[in-house]
């Protein structure tokens, strides 16, 4: 079984709150954690941003997610949310079947 971490970023803490919420009762990840404080630099439609978000952490198995960013992109605020996964190489035994068992909708 393969695992993925998810980033993403949120413009407040409500809106972190309520996705996360979201993906874990649909039981699409086993865990969201949320960072305040991340500031953010980018260009967006040719203008410097600068803002300050809400980074999220999200842990998933690889069968999730196409439906992680489709739950993802219905109710995130952003038009272009950031949407990163990053392969899981190596967790604890305990921690990988616990996560299994969490995002497992059987």
């Amino acid at each position: 079984m393969a695992y993925q971490l998810l980033i993403s970023t949120c413009p407040d803490m409500s809106s972190a709150e309520t996705l996360a919420e979201m993906l874990l009762r649909e039981r699409l990840a086993a865990c969201v954690n949320i960072l305040p404080g991340a500031r953010s630099l980018y260009v967006w439609q040719g203008e410097l941003q600068r803002d300050e978000e809400h980074l999220l952490l999200i842990k998933t198995r690889d069968e999730c997610l196409d439906a992680l960013q489709q739950a993802l992109l219905a109710q995130h605020p952003y038009e272009l949310p950031e949407l990163i996964a990053v392969p899981i190489g190596y967790g604890s035994e305990a921690y990988l079947n616990w996560l299994t068992q969490q995002v497992d909708k059987q």
